[in-house]
C-alpha cells in the first residue's frame, strides 16, 4: 500500500466532484480542503526528512506503478474538465456556487493539470510529453512546456529568469511580472531555436504556434458546444490554476540568488531551492516540495527526489506557505529572516 500512497492526491477530485454536483458551502470543499485543513494540519504534523536507501531507490526508479499513478491524472482531469463545462452552465445557480465551482476546477488545474504536467514535461518519451501537453491544455498553459524546461531551469535564482522571485517582491507584482515574461521568453527560446535549425516560421516545427493554435480551437469547441458564458467560466478557472502555479513558483525560489563569475553564473545547487519535507503536502504534490534535489537533478523522478541538507527550509508546508505569501508584510517578516540566515551560512562556508 505504501507504494499508493500518492494516490491521497485523489480527495481533491472527490471534492471537486462533490463541488460540482452541490450547491453552497459545499462548493467549497476542496478550496477548505487544500488551504484550511492541510495547511492547519502540517502545523502539528513534523516534517519527515528521512531519504531512500541506494537500494530503495533503485527499486522505485524501476517500478511502474509510480509511473501509472501519475498518467492516471490525465484522463481523470480530462473528465473533470468535461464535468465542470456540463455543471457550470446548470440553470438558477447562485453566484456562491458559480464561485465554488469555478475555485474547484482552478484547484484541479493547478494541482492535477500543471503539477502533473510539470511532472512528465521533464520525462524524455514522447508519450509522457504529449500527456503533459494536454495537462497543460486544460490551464491554456501550454508555453509552459517550453520555458520551464529550456528557460527556468537554465535561469533559476537569476535576473534572467521570470519566475524567480527577487527579495521583497510581492506576490501579486510577481503574478505579473512571471506570467508575462515567461510567455515572451517562451517565444524568445522556440525563435532561437528556429533560427538555428533554418526552420520556417510557420511550421509544425514551432511549437510555439502549435500551441497558440491547439489552445485557440479548444476553446471555440467549448463556445460552440456549451456557449460563451461557460467558456469564460472555463476562462477564469484556468487562470487560477495557473496563478497556482506561479504562486509555487514565488516560495520555491524566493530572495535566493547564484553567484555571477564573470559573465557565467555558478551551477544550480541545492541551495537555490527553497525544500520542504511536509509530508500531506509532498504526497498531493507528487514531492513537488522536495524541490531543491529536482532543481539540482531535474531528470530525476518524484518518487525518489531526496531532502538535502544544504538546500534552506520553508517552515511549512506548500499550502500553508502559499497563504502566507498572500499577506507581504508577513510574508517578509517571516522569509527576509530565513534570507539573512542563509545568506549568512553561504558567507561562513565561502570564508
Amino acid at each position: 500500500m505504501s507504494k499508493l500512497r500518492y494516490m491521497n492526491v485523489l480527495v481533491i477530485p472527490a471534492l471537486t466532484y462533490i463541488s460540482f454536483t452541490s450547491y453552497g458551502w459545499q462548493t467549497f470543499l476542496p478550496i477548505i480542503y487544500a488551504f484550511m485543513l492541510v495547511p492547519f494540519l502540517e502545523l502539528f504534523i513534523k516534517a519527515n526528512a528521512t531519504n531512500l536507501s541506494e537500494t530503495e531507490e533503485e527499486l522505485r526508479k524501476k517500478d511502474p506503478i509510480y509511473d501509472w499513478q501519475i498518467y492516471l491524472m490525465v484522463p481523470i482531469q480530462c473528465v473533470f474538465v468535461f464535468l465542470f463545462l456540463t455543471s457550470i452552465g446548470e440553470p438558477d445557480l447562485l453566484v456562491s456556487d458559480l464561485i465554488g465551482r469555478i475555485t474547484g476546477m482552478g484547484l484541479m488545474c493547478g494541482v492535477i493539470g500543471i503539477n502533473v504536467a510539470h511532472e512528465l514535461g521533464h520525462r524524455s518519451k514522447l508519450h509522457e510529453q504529449l500527456m503533459a501537453k494536454i495537462l497543460l491544455l486544460t490551464s491554456l498553459y501550454m508555453h509552459f512546456f517550453i520555458e520551464h524546461n529550456q528557460g527556468h531551469h537554465k535561469n533559476v535564482s537569476t535576473k534572467e529568469d521570470p519566475s524567480s522571485a527577487r527579495r521583497n517582491e510581492t506576490l501579486y507584482t510577481f503574478w505579473i511580472r512571471s506570467v508575462v515574461f515567461s510567455y515572451i521568453s517562451a517565444w524568445r527560446i522556440q525563435l532561437k531555436q528556429l533560427k538555428k535549425k533554418g526552420s520556417s516560421f510557420v511550421s509544425l516545427k514551432n511549437e510555439m504556434l502549435v500551441f497558440q493554435f491547439v489552445q485557440a480551437i479548444f476553446l471555440a469547441a467549448i463556445v460552440y458546444f456549451f456557449g460563451w458564458l461557460v467558456t469564460g467560466y472555463f476562462v477564469l478557472a484556468a487562470i487560477m490554476g495557473f496563478l497556482l502555479l506561479e504562486t509555487v513558483n514565488y516560495i520555491e525560489h524566493y530572495g535566493l540568488v547564484r553567484n555571477k563569475k564573470g559573465d557565467v553564473y555558478e551551477r544550480v545547487m541545492p541551495q537555490h531551492s527553497w525544500n520542504s519535507n511536509h509530508i500531506i503536502g509532498r504526497l498531493v504534490l507528487f514531492e513537488l516540495s522536495r524541490h531543491s534535489d529536482h532543481h539540482y537533478i531535474a531528470s530525476r523522478k518524484y518518487q525518489i527526489l531526496r531532502h538535502i541538507d544544504e538546500s534552506p527550509q520553508m517552515p511549512t508546508g506548500y499550502p500553508g506557505m502559499m497563504l502566507l505569501a498572500t499577506v507581504p508584510p508577513i510574508w517578509f517578516y517571516v522569509m527576509n529572516r530565513k534570507l539573512r540566515k542563509v545568506q549568512e551560512t553561504e558567507l561562513r562556508e565561502a570564508a
